[in-house]
This record gives structure tokens, C-alpha cells and sequence, in this order.
């Protein structure tokens, strides 16, 4: 089972669309979180800049030339909060201004800038013990050339932070509902997709030597799989026409030898009695009756049993039991019919029935020990029983005994091993089964268990070579 599951082109579609979604999911996620957080940098680095760029541009020259940076009472309170840090100074020259002593410090040690700003981060810095993220950057002001160090306490960015972390909890309750869904619908287009080779299998699965007609439907099929359908239903083409041989060869061959043996049969009856003559004529009906199961098969293949008609089994009981009555006693057995008082119905066809069961009567009174009896009995509500009290049939033999042509090692009838296989297909046509056990006490016991009148069974073939 598990090496089948391994091999499902569905299963395998499945895994294989999971792990792609899985991993385009996982990129995806990963540049997206990514670019978030290249974003929030990013708009980190142009505040800075435009930090960067007020103070060059407030910076002005005081009395006697000496630059000044000119910051509003608001301004001036939110730097020195300890939330920024900055410096101004010429690029090689003193400071001009400095949110506090260590910002002034601070620029001592940071390289000096050329065309493009300089980023940097500070930690545990000044007497705060502050993560900063500044930069320091030439700018022309009119003051002339400045250089501007500015840099934010990591604290103050909480909120893109939380937005950040909002964010990416979000994605992960949110992706793997996505994930779940997508692979829930590419199952469902997956299943939908391979529904033509579902219907073609089922179909495939249906057909047997009695419905060669069947062909596997090509329509709907995927392209990738329609040579193989059509290869299949060539392959029946020719499969069908083999059987329609075989068939058409047996019916022929069984219907040239009725005439001669028809002959034979009368030649003999004619020659006398003596004892090689009665052999000859035991021959002779021994041959008539391969003759005759011949035929029956020949027809069964053939030509749809019409099983529609309301059949009552006690009465093809009594009437076969009284029928077969004097080659019973004949044999030096008895035959009686149980349980056939009361009316038991199936849909069916009455020769075909009265055929099943004249079969079992027939094998019974074959292995039957001299002086027993062999009963057939109805059962409600569409069973009929066939019990000896012969030796019965070896538990190894039972899955054999309904191929045709086989006979048993211990077989002591004359017959061609054909009159069971005949009832098996009778109960195949009449949608039943036939079973074989053991008689209470000894002997063989067979069912014919049929559908009930109350179930209307439609026509149909079920026969096999």
C-alpha cells in the first residue's frame, strides 16, 4: 500500500506543488521582510540626511564671520534630550556647534567624509549608554563648507520597530494560511486534472471477455495521455476480434458434430445389446453431452441472457426434482425438494436457472454414495442448496472448480469439467454468486444465491473465457 501511495502520479503532483509553493513562499517572505527592512533603513538614512541638511542649512555667520547654527528653543530641547546627537564643524577646522560635549568628541574620531556621507553605529555611547545610528556628511552652507555629524538613539525608532514586528507575526500566522490554501486548491485542480484517467480506469476496470465492446473515453483525456488510451482500445480492438474467433469456432464445431453423433446414436441403438455395443453407446452419449455444454457455453458468450422475467424458484424445484426423479433411481439414488412449499421469486431467466441447477443435481448423483439421497432445497429469500453426502470437495480444489475443463485429481465423473463453469456464468448473468462447502454430517454442499424479485436486475452480460 505505502509503495502504491509512493507511486500516485497525484501524490507525486501534490508533494511536488507543495514543496514549490513552499519555497517560493519562503522566498518570498524572506525578500519581503528583506525589503522591509531595507525600507525602514533607508528612511532612517534620508531623515538623518535631512537632519543633516537643517543644520547646514540654519548655520550661519555671526559677528567678526564666525558661523553659528541658529536652532529654534524646540529644537534645541529635542537634541539635547539625549534622543540625537550632532556636530557641526568645518571640515578640517574647530567645532561650530554640538548637542554635547561627547557629540564633540565623537567627531574627532569618525573619518572625515569625502563625496558621500559616512554612516556609522555607536554603542553604549555617552553617559546614557545609548545604541545610536549617525552619519557625518560634507555640506555646503552659507557659512561655507561644513561638515554635519548627526546621529538618532536607537530607542527613538520603537515604532518602525514595532510596526516591523507586527508585521512579520502577521506573516507568520498569515503564510502558512496562504500556503494551506493554495495547496488545498492545487490539490482540487490536480484531482480535477486527472479525473479523465479516473473514468478511463474505471472503465478499464469494468471490461471483461463479456464486454469486449467497452472502449476507454477519449474524451476529456490530457494530450500527454491519449496515445496511450488509444493504444489500449487498439489492443481490445484485436482482443475482441480473437474472442469472436474463438467463440464463433467452438459454436461451429460443437453444432458439425451434433449431426454425426445424432447418427452414431442411432446406428447403435440399432446394432443390439451386447456389451460393446453398450460401451459404444456410453461413448456416444458421453460425447453428445461435451456436445450439448459445448453449445451452452458457445450461446452463453455469445448472445445477452435475458434475465428480466419473474421467476419462481420452488416451482423450477418440484419441477426439476420430479424431472430428474427417474435417473436418480435410475443410479440407485433418491432426490427430494425441500422448502419449495411457499413461493420464493427472483427476476431472472427460467431455462437458464432450471440449467444451473439440473448441472448440481447432475454432479451430485454422480459422487453420491449408492442408496443416499440428494436434496435440493429453497431457502428464503433466493437461495437454492444442493447437498450429497459424497465425499465433497478438498478445500484446494474449491477455487478451481468453476474454471472450465478442470477436473479434479479424484474426479469420478465422465464429464468435461464444463457443467459448473456453465452455472457460475448462469449466476454471473442473474447478478448472484454460487458457493461450494460442506454438507452437516459429510458430503458437498452448493448455493445458488440469487438477487430478490424486489430488486429489479437489468440486462446485462457477465461472461468470461
Amino acid at each position: 500500500m505505502r509503495l502504491l501511495r509512493a507511486r500516485s502520479l497525484q501524490l507525486q503532483l501534490a508533494l511536488s506543488l507543495a514543496a514549490v509553493y513552499v519555497a517560493a513562499t519562503a522566498i518570498g517572505v524572506v525578500v519581503l521582510l528583506y525589503q522591509a527592512y531595507s525600507t525602514a533603513d533607508a528612511l532612517s538614512k534620508e531623515d538623518l540626511n535631512r537632519k543633516a541638511k537643517h543644520l547646514a542649512a540654519i548655520t550661519v555667520s555671526g559677528s567678526g564671520g564666525r558661523p553659528r547654527v541658529d536652532l529654534p528653543d524646540w529644537l534645541e530641547a529635542l537634541y539635547r534630550s539625549g534622543a540625537f546627537l550632532y556636530a557641526v564643524n568645518r571640515p578640517e577646522g574647530p567645532l561650530i556647534a554640538q548637542s554635547t560635549a561627547e557629540a564633540g568628541d565623537l567627531v574627532v574620531r569618525l573619518p572625515v567624509p569625502r563625496d558621500e556621507p559616512e554612516y556609522f553605529r555607536l554603542r553604549s555611547f555617552g553617559v546614557a549608554k545609548k545604541d545610536y545610528f549617525g552619519l557625518t556628511v560634507r555640506l555646503d552652507s552659507r557659512a561655507g563648507p561644513l561638515r554635519v555629524t548627526i546621529a538618532r538613539a536607537a530607542d527613538d525608532d520603537v515604532l518602525v520597530q514595532s510596526l516591523l514586528r507586527e508585521f512579520v507575526l502577521n506573516m507568520a500566522w498569515l503564510v502558512p494560511l496562504m500556503i494551506a490554501a493554495t495547496l488545498a486548491i492545487g490539490v482540487f485542480a490536480i484531482r480535477r486534472g486527472l479525473r479523465p484517467l479516473r473514468e478511463a480506469s474505471a472503465s478499464a476496470a469494468a471490461i471483461d471477455p463479456g464486454t469486449m465492446s467497452v472502449r476507454l473515453p477519449e474524451e476529456n483525456v490530457p494530450t500527454e495521455v491519449r496515445p496511450l488510451v488509444a493504444a489500449v482500445n487498439n489492443a481490445l480492438d484485436r482482443l475482441e476480434k480473437g474472442f469472436a474467433v474463438q467463440r464463433q469456432f467452438t459454436a461451429n464445431a460443437a453444432h458439425e458434430l451434433r449431426t454425426p453423433l445424432s447418427i452414431l446414436t442411432a446406428g447403435l441403438e440399432q446394432l443390439g445389446t451386447s456389451g460393446e455395443v453398450a460401451k459404444l453407446g456410453k461413448d456416444a452419449a458421453r460425447m453428445n453431452r461435451l456436445v450439448e455444454q459445448l453449445l451452452r457455453v458457445a450461446r452463453l458468450d455469445a448472445i445477452a441472457l435475458d434475465v428480466s422475467d419473474t421467476v419462481d424458484l420452488s416451482a423450477v424445484v418440484q419441477q426439476l426434482v420430479a424431472y430428474m426423479a427417474p435417473l436418480a433411481v435410475a443410479n440407485k439414488r433418491s432426490i427430494a425438494a425441500q422448502g419449495a412449499e411457499q413461493p420464493v421469486f427472483v427476476t431472472g431467466n427460467r431455462h437458464a436457472i432450471e440449467d444451473a441447477i439440473r448441472n448440481l443435481v447432475e454432479n451430485a448423483l454422480v459422487y453420491a454414495p449408492s442408496g443416499t439421497e440428494v436434496v435440493v432445497a429453497v431457502e428464503p429469500p433466493a437461495t437454492i442448496r444442493v447437498t450429497d453426502r459424497g465425499p465433497g470437495v478438498p478445500n484446494g480444489d474449491r477455487e478451481h472448480i468453476f474454471d472450465r475443463f478442470w477436473r479434479g485429481r479424484d474426479s469420478r465423473g465422465q464429464g468435461s469439467g464444463l457443467g459448473l463453469a456453465i452455472v457460475s456464468e448462469i449466476m454471473k448473468a442473474h447478478r448472484g454468486s454460487v458457493r461450494v462447502g460442506e454438507r452437516p454430517g459429510g458430503g458437498a454442499m452448493f448455493a445458488l444465491i440469487f438477487q430478490p424479485s424486489s430488486e429489479r436486475v437489468s440486462r446485462f452480460r457477465t461472461f468470461g473465457a
